[in-house]
């Protein structure tokens, strides 16, 4: 009886002590569910869902395990485009409304609302310098009072933050501030040196944060007048040295999505600048093995690169010859295109690659069909008796595709006659702008 006493009493402890969080969605016609994660270090734990009800709103109470962090809610597709991140201490509810046109807005929790009372101030402070220089004052003034607004601002939010898991965010987004007068070239170039200062990298709120990727990301790409690659990799030495001490895995992630950018960019260079000089090293150091070749795969496939040879057979006039890719000398230039006969993007971009080629007879096309089995590629060839086929099956598990770095079709590289890689238009809308 004693126990079952003691156990009546801590109930309702237990129960207020569980803490949830919840939210409203406009226009609920747009959105069926909420999905709550964990963000880490290296990724993002599924931790539950909701079901909206019929006004909009879910609720997802956080359980005895469920430890303070930086936490995410999806509530859309694609999911990485549709979610934001929030604070959770362990020690407050959690409310918001999202809705198309207000954006998000915390009712309840003191550690989000700071941050995000702190990051609506600062934009407008920095609206406010922003059309200071547009407008090309002088006036020394008005330079001064904006700057000192600026300085009162991160200031207040600081001592206000003081205790909180805000302050590492707020602390971390310290802003530079001038101490005299600088005309905009000056003042870019002293915000661009101190836009790291005071980010903590080894914190791991930060590194489970979106503000963390944002804001490497605005530093390599969004703060130099330049963008040459000199400009680029000097750059990414200097987060380098930001990141001494860090965990080889957060170093990983940083580097990857930059170099991601620039290899989505044709950046050749500066990709594989960043693969000899960091990635491929920390790669091996990890044993992510998987990063170590498919950062090798594309610089292998870079231009200016030879590209990968492989076997040929032609047949006409019912003779069959083998040949390799290396030892074609037919034309002045190749197309490497990679398709599908299942892919229905490429049965509606062949056709235009067929037709493209009629008036470039320099030009030779060599199709790779990715492939599970031949029939239906068989009777898809058929409407190209110019290309050159060679049949890929195992589809993605093929050797030459894995060779190639092809992780979609169709997927071009156009080769010179010495099959040097010029170029790897994205489309056939893109070889078409190339070859004019």
């Amino acid at each position: 009886m004693k126990k079952l006493f003691i156990l009546a009493v801590l109930c309702p402890f237990l129960m207020v002590s569980q803490h949830k969080i919840e939210g409203n969605f406009q226009p609920v016609t747009d959105y069926t569910y909420a999905f709550l994660y964990h963000s880490t270090p290296t990724g993002s734990n599924y931790i539950d869902r909701a079901e909206l009800d019929e006004k909009g709103d879910f609720s997802i109470s956080f359980d005895s395990t469920t430890g303070p962090g930086i936490y995410k809610i999806v509530y859309a597709l694609p999911p990485e485009e549709n979610n934001f991140d929030f604070i959770y201490n362990g020690k407050e509810d959690i409310s918001f409304t999202y809705s198309d046109d207000k954006g998000l807005e915390f009712t309840a929790s003191n550690e989000n609302k700071l941050w995000s009372s702190y990051t609506k101030s600062m934009e407008l402070v920095n609206m406010t310098i922003s059309n200071f220089y547009t407008q090309e004052s002088t006036d020394k003034k008005a330079f001064k009072d904006i700057f000192k607004t600026l300085k009162d601002t991160q200031t207040a939010f600081e001592d206000a933050s003081k205790g909180t898991m805000a302050n590492v965010f707020i602390v971390a987004n310290r802003p530079y501030v001038p101490t005299e007068y600088e005309d905009i070239s000056t003042y870019s170039a002293n915000l661009k040196a101190s836009y790291l200062k005071h980010v903590d990298f080894k914190s791991v709120l930060l590194q489970s944060s979106d503000f963390l990727t944002d804001r490497v990301l605005a530093y390599v790409f969004g703060m130099s007048a330049s963008t040459s690659n000199e400009t680029h990799l000097k750059d990414i030495d200097t987060l380098m040295s930001y990141m001494n001490g860090v965990d080889a895995t957060v170093k990983i992630s940083l580097l990857e999505l930059i170099w991601h950018r620039f290899s989505t960019l044709q950046n050749d260079d500066v990709a594989n600048a960043i693969t000899d000089k960091y990635l491929f090293d920390l790669a091996k150091a990890t044993h992510n093995d998987q990063l170590a070749e498919y950062i090798s795969v594309y610089k292998n496939n870079s231009i200016g690169k030879k590209a990968h040879d492989f076997d040929i057979a032609i047949s006409k006039n019912g003779t069959t010859t083998t040949t390799s890719l290396h030892d074609l000398n037919n034309a002045e230039h190749y197309i490497v295109v990679f398709w599908s006969s299942t892919c229905g993007h490429c049965l509606e971009e062949l056709p235009k690659l067929k037709q493209l080629m009629a008036s470039k007879p320099d030009y030779k096309v060599i199709a790779v069909g990715l492939e599970d089995e031949n029939t239906n590629w068989q009777k898809q060839i058929a409407n190209y008796p110019d290309f050159i086929h060679v049949l890929g099956l195992g589809k993605w598990d093929n050797p030459i595709s894995n060779a190639y770095g092809v992780g979609s079709t169709p997927s071009y590289f156009v080769l010179d006659k010495n099959k040097t890689i010029t170029a790897k238009p994205y489309d056939v809308e893109a070889l078409t702008t190339l070859l004019k």
